[in-house]
């Protein structure tokens, strides 16, 4: 039997994340003389999205050329595929001297999920990550010993931050932000935008960031799939503002159940169950990003991840693949 077929994890949250952005439409900008303007392509190794309103084309060209360098600077600080990022530096040694200021703002935020969260969001799973992908198909049948010598190098509380430095608390640990890192520079860029006078942008980098609504005011019309299934659309949202994000098991898997998945729960090193999806809304798209990720492994703990929801301001939506009604919390 072949091994099915699987996909990066970022590419499977881009397409989740808003698995159809419906036609902008013809309806008249509210501005004068303000006009549409769509790239599409390849950003962070995923399918990616910037529109935005411009008077003209030479103005709208040079802000998505803007965009799509300020996306790849910060790509060497936080992509565990270049050897010369911040992060993959950092893993190697176990320290980092002199970290960029957005490796300390993103890292902050990663550490607070994990201390609200009791781990479940924990940075530096990255081993055990790393372990369950290895092993791949096999996955089921790694050996006790290993995984507790693994999981003995995933504690948030063993990475001490500072604008200073970076530290490992022993030997042998890594850091991964991939479960936040995309939400984090989809609002960079939005930031990036709303400096050169955009009022009127989507950012979809995997996680999406509204500037406003469309020029008419009309909100952006977002759709939810189910987890496996990018045609079956059970959800359309609106947003004329602030983010959202999700997060799916079924994004990656490591045998062929999708049981052993990269969304993995370092406490019990179970991973969340593929049948799920987890939408985020926050004015945050890094929030939201983690609030997703760590939404997937609290499947069990509605009112936990509620009450979670609650302290960032944000809410969620769940879709079950199994059924058709949507779960919204927060």
């Amino acid at each position: 039997m072949s091994t099915p077929r699987t996909y990066s994890r970022r590419r499977v949250l881009s397409i989740l994340a808003a698995a159809t952005i419906l036609p902008l439409g013809k309806a008249q900008a509210r501005v004068p003389n303000m006009q549409p303007y769509r790239w599409q392509g390849l950003a962070l190794g995923a399918e990616a999205d910037l529109t935005l309103y411009a008077e003209t084309e030479s103005v709208a060209m040079e802000a998505i050329a803007a965009s799509l360098a300020e996306i790849d600077r910060l790509e060497r600080i936080f992509s565990l595929h270049r050897p010369d990022s911040a992060i993959s530096q950092l893993n190697r040694v176990g320290t980092l001297p002199a970290p960029p200021v957005e490796f300390v703002e993103l890292l902050s935020l990663a550490l607070t999920l994990a201390e609200r969260t009791d781990g479940r969001f924990d940075p530096s799973i990255q081993p055990l990550w790393q372990l369950y992908a290895k092993a791949g198909p096999a996955a089921a049948e790694l050996d006790e010993g290993q995984l507790k010598a693994t999981q003995a190098l995933v504690d948030w509380r063993n990475v001490a931050l500072s604008p200073s430095v970076v530290t490992f608390g022993r030997p042998g640990m890594q850091l991964t932000l991939n479960g936040i890192a995309q939400g984090y520079i989809s609002d960079r860029i939005a930031i990036l935008l709303q400096g050169r006078g955009f009022t009127h942008a989507l950012v979809n980098l995997g996680e999406l960031q509204a500037l406003g609504s469309r020029a008419d005011g009309s909100p952006w019309q977002i759709g939810l799939s189910a987890p496996h299934d990018r045609a079956d659309l059970r959800e359309t949202e609106l947003l004329s503002s602030g983010a959202m994000a999700t997060s799916a098991a079924a994004g990656l898997s490591f045998d062929r159940t999708g049981n052993y998945n990269h969304i993995v729960n370092a406490r019990s090193l179970q991973c969340a169950d593929p049948r799920f999806s987890v939408t985020v809304r926050s004015q945050s798209a890094a929030v939201a990003d983690g609030l997703s990720t760590v939404g997937t492994l609290m499947l069990q703990e509605r009112d936990a991840f509620t009450d979670l929801l609650r302290q960032f301001v944000a809410r969620a939506i769940i879709i079950d693949e199994q059924q058709a009604p949507l779960v919204r919390l927060g």
